[in-house]
């Protein structure tokens, strides 16, 4: 009774309706920008462009859309900024007909898609994918983006870690098919990879109806962009970020880009990043600690001293509305 009701009504198009709305009444709008050249890029932007806010931009990694990924972030940034929800090539309603596929490229697409919505300064969130999609954008346009933040983006992988075992995946093809799963074994692997505490039991018809949904459009080029990003990579070919303020934010059990890899990210950028490794959290950060994630987020973009830190003990609290110096009483 339960697969035929399913069948009729789609919990993954549902809810990405819901996330549609929701970008909505968060004041954004949905518009689609010809970039030239067999290029478009969709975008969640402003209704209308504040000068007087700062500008960020939410890149999202691999999976459904960008929505999926930042839905829950919204209400943390809109206030403060005029924020800027782009899906990346061949992601939601962006595509290319060009043979490229390399993060550079998709780092080029997104700038032309900031300058076309006037937009020429910018804070960068990225996660995984839209990590390294960020990480390029900074390396090549240093005079565009003011602050990096880079969630479990393992930029500073290189072929060779595969071979020496640094993955739970042992080759390309499989990683592929987990992280673009076509059946409900693969996309149980891909929550088993990506969360500590993955949701148990889900039946089968939902996963089927979240694949058909979110997961079925421009999987060729998808392999093609996860090719592009392993084949032939050497840290030492990365290019660093000079006097970028940069958050390297990493679930501590990520089994997808290993713990291993924001260390090498933050001794590969130096002083100018700080790192904060989220306990109890696998690579789905942004979803499995939302609270915490947000939390850090906000203390790198908002407040004035740019570093994350915990919030005010009580003492701290009294001590600063009555000026008062407990070390003297």
């Amino acid at each position: 009774m339960l697969s035929k009701f399913s069948k009729c009504v789609s919990f993954a198009a549902s809810r990405d309706w819901l996330y549609r709305h929701s970008f909505t009444v968060a004041g954004l709008r949905s518009v689609v920008t010809d970039l030239g050249d067999g290029t478009t890029m969709h975008c969640w932007v402003p209704k209308l462009h504040n000068p007087c806010k700062p500008s960020l931009v939410l890149v999202h990694g691999f999976g459904a859309n960008a929505m999926w990924q930042y839905g829950e972030h919204l209400h943390h940034f809109i206030r403060q900024f005029n924020l800027y929800v782009p899906d990346l090539l061949f992601f939601g309603g962006s595509f290319t007909s060009r043979p490229e596929r390399t993060e550079s490229f998709q780092a080029l697409c997104l700038k032309k898609l900031m300058e076309a919505h006037g937009v020429n300064r910018l804070s960068l969130v990225g996660i995984s994918y839209g990590g390294f999609v960020g990480y390029s954008l900074a390396a090549q346009f240093p005079e565009v983006v003011e602050k990096l933040a880079l969630c479990c983006a393992g930029v500073c992988l290189e072929e060779i870690d595969m071979k020496n075992g640094l993955f739970r995946v042992s080759s390309l093809e499989e990683a592929c098919s987990i992280l673009l799963p076509q059946t409900p074994d693969r996309l149980r692997e891909l929550m088993r990879l990506s969360f500590v505490r993955p949701a148990r039991a889900v039946p089968s018809w939902f996963l089927e109806d979240f694949i058909r949904v979110m997961c079925t459009d421009h999987i060729e080029q998808k392999r093609e962009l996860l090719e592009a990003i392993l084949k032939g990579r050497q840290f030492s070919n990365l290019p660093k970020i000079k006097q970028k303020p940069t958050l390297i934010m990493w679930g501590e059990q990520d089994q997808i880009f290993p713990l291993e890899l924001g260390a090498r990210l933050k001794r590969h950028i130096g002083e100018n990043a700080q790192m904060v490794v989220i306990k109890n959290a696998g690579h789905a950060l942004n979803i499995e600690k939302s609270k915490e994630f947000a939390r850090h987020l906000k203390s790198f973009l908002i407040d004035a001293g740019s570093r994350p830190s915990s919030p005010p003990t009580l003492k701290e609290q009294i001590q600063k509305t009555f000026w008062f110096d407990f070390s003297k009483s």
